[in-house]
């Protein structure tokens, strides 16, 4: 049982990389478009939208902006929650994972690589609250796992003394 629950969780983790793929990314390009992307040149407008000071984006989006309330919660939440399936995932599918740190380490990275690409391949701007929000979102989904592993395993010794 076991197995197939780490296997149902490693095909989840695939299917949710390459839809989150599609939405960090290629979400405004066709096929032909993103082909055409993959340059290595330095000038055009992404390069110089990129903001590498921290909160400056999420404060602008909290109190700044002029722009509708959807619009702020979707780039606000919207990175939180986008990065919330792959700390859900991890501890399921490895022990390893158990770790708080290793799951906030994994998010970063995993969005540090998705802001490399799109900097270099001009699929977008970097943004480094990006960064601290899918880490923040990674953080938050493996909070529900580590709860349950909590419980049971307060369960499992209460049925031992009870055994016992």
């Amino acid at each position: 049982m076991k197995i197939l629950i780490k296997a149902g969780a490693v095909a989840a983790l695939c299917v949710y990389l390459m839809i989150l793929t599609k939405m960090i990314l290629f979400k405004y390009m066709s096929f032909p478009e993103i082909i055409s992307h993959f340059t290595f040149k330095t000038e055009g407008a992404y390069w110089n939208q990129n903001n590498f000071i921290p909160f400056k984006t999420i404060l602008y989006y909290l109190f700044i902006a002029d722009i509708n309330t959807n619009i702020r919660i979707e780039n606000l939440v919207g990175n939180i929650i986008g990065f919330m399936p792959l700390g859900f995932l991890l501890p399921i599918i490895s022990k390893k994972f158990y770790s708080l740190k290793r799951v906030a380490f994994a998010a970063f990275f995993l969005s540090s690589t998705f802001e490399i690409i799109q900097i270099i391949f001009k699929f977008g701007s970097f943004d480094v609250d990006d960064l601290i929000l899918n880490t923040v979102g990674g953080i938050a989904g493996c909070l529900p796992v580590f709860l349950f592993l909590r419980v049971y395993k307060k369960n499992q010794g209460f049925a031992n003394r009870i055994a016992n």
